[in-house]
């Protein structure tokens, strides 16, 4: 049997992540080819839905499920804002527990119920994949609790989730629990579960309802559920012998979840708008007897989509820069950088002026060229860097993800060259670019420049 797994990281409401954060995440879980991506209901609906947009533009294997509140004003803006993913999906929930029902929504058994009919017809209208979560079902009656399940799946939902959010089950008798609703829910129904790990029985709880039916298993990376990590592993490790597969990455699980891992410890810290991260490559070392394939490869692994022209031209820029010595990470970077995408600039600097100290609030004043027209841009940011940026930006009259920043020195003494190298996702692609010269600001934001014109250049 495939175990579907859905991941909540990004509905965690014990984290508060920035935009940017989000599409991160987003992108990382599309990497390990999870199945659902989840996200909370729409409440701001202009930044929320850019957000589930913005994701549903490099999100394509993944179903993209957003939360449709208790509203069918609040159905209508998550229906609206995931119309443009290639595979959405809507997702009804509602606490079906006596208490959850009169804490949250105010209403008893028979108003719910009308709720849920309502929510789910309407959600079946706006979308072919609807579920339906019921919130606390383990302390819920369980006439109701069924009533419940039946009736949202006769209105059209497709898959069915029942949640432990008490954690008081012991996982022999949530497998009980979970095989009894198997056993009335239609043909064709997919059956999932959420456990929350407050007790640590979720993984416990998991594995019992995957033996009693349950087709898909609800994790995060921020706490709450069961763990991503943990239910990869018993997946790849106990799976084959018990039945039971997913699509999960497992060569990639390890590095791709610390990575979130080191989102998710950003979001707790103040930072500035420039994230400089070192990611997880520091094993990366080739050199000139590495094959062809080996080398691209590597670059896939960095995150570069190549064509076939630019994988040659990288193949033998790194031929080169291998003849005398070991190629790391970030030489590969500067490799494509320097020879990959190389297109007519769009935008040429002109000149710079950036003014900062620890008494005044950093501005940068950006003039570059288009089309024989000299553009202006001025703009206050968190340190030299990030104005500079933002300046470039405004220019450009688009914000794309900064997914690093490298500096490093090319050549030694006091008029040493710099090279910065600027790595932009648009459209979930990476583009890379690169800067060099004896000023470290310059070569910044020639770097910017340089990948800016690359996307300019590919999204004309």
């Amino acid at each position: 049997m495939r175990i579907s797994i859905s991941d909540r990281t990004l509905c965690s409401e014990n984290q508060s992540f920035s935009f940017k954060e989000k599409l991160e995440i987003a992108r990382q879980l599309e990497r390990l080819c999870v199945d659902a991506v989840e996200l909370p209901a729409i409440e701001n609906v202009k930044t929320d839905t850019l957000l589930v947009k913005t994701i549903a533009s490099f999100v394509k294997r993944s179903v993209i499920s957003v939360g449709v509140g208790y509203t069918l004003e609040s159905l209508k803006n998550a229906a609206n804002s995931v119309i443009t993913a290639e595979h959405p999906r809507l997702r009804v929930e509602v606490p079906v527990s006596t208490v959850g029902m009169e804490y949250t929504c105010h209403k008893k058994s028979p108003k719910m119920l009308e709720t849920v009919s309502e929510l789910v017809e309407e959600a079946k209208k706006n979308c072919s994949d609807v579920e339906f979560c019921a919130i606390d079902a383990t302390r819920a009656e369980v006439d109701f609790l069924r009533e419940i399940i039946l009736t949202a799946c006769k209105k059209g939902a497709n898959v069915i989730t029942v949640c432990d959010n008490a954690a008081e089950m012991m996982p022999e008798d949530f497998g009980k629990f979970i095989s009894n609703i198997k056993a009335y829910i239609p043909e064709g129904v997919a059956l999932g579960v959420l456990a929350d790990n407050k007790n640590g029985l979720a993984a416990g709880d998991s594995v019992s309802a995957i033996q009693n039916g349950s087709a898909v298993i609800k994790t995060t990376t921020a706490g709450g559920e069961i763990d991503l990590e943990t239910m990869g592993n018993i997946i790849k490790n106990c799976g084959g012998k018990n039945g039971f597969e997913s699509n999960l990455k497992y060569t990639e699980m390890n590095r791709i979840i610390k990575q979130i891992g080191r989102i998710i410890t950003s979001a707790n810290n103040e930072k500035s708008a420039v994230t400089v991260r070192e990611a997880d490559y520091s094993g990366i070392r080739l050199d000139k007897n590495d094959t062809k394939e080996a080398v691209l490869t590597t670059v896939m692994q960095l995150g570069y989509d190549l064509t076939d022209e630019d994988s040659a031209k990288v193949y033998e820029e790194f031929l080169r820069v291998a003849e005398n010595r070991e190629v790391g990470a970030k030489e590969l970077d500067a490799v494509v950088a320097s020879v990959a995408l190389q297109v007519p600039p769009t935008y040429k600097l002109v000149s710079y002026v950036i003014n900062s100290g620890n008494v005044i609030s950093t501005t940068a004043q950006i003039t570059m060229e288009k089309d024989g027209k000299q553009l202006q841009g001025i703009c206050l940011g968190d340190g030299p860097i990030d104005a500079a940026f933002l300046a470039v930006e405004q220019i450009v009259g688009a914000h794309y993800e900064l997914d690093d920043f490298q500096i490093q020195s090319v050549t030694e003494g006091k008029q040493a060259l710099g090279s910065a190298v600027v790595k932009l996702r648009s459209g979930g692609k990476l583009y890379s670019g690169n800067g060099i010269s004896t000023d470290i600001l310059s070569a910044s934001v020639r770097a910017y420049i340089n990948a800016v014109n690359k996307i300019v250049y590919e999204e004309a």
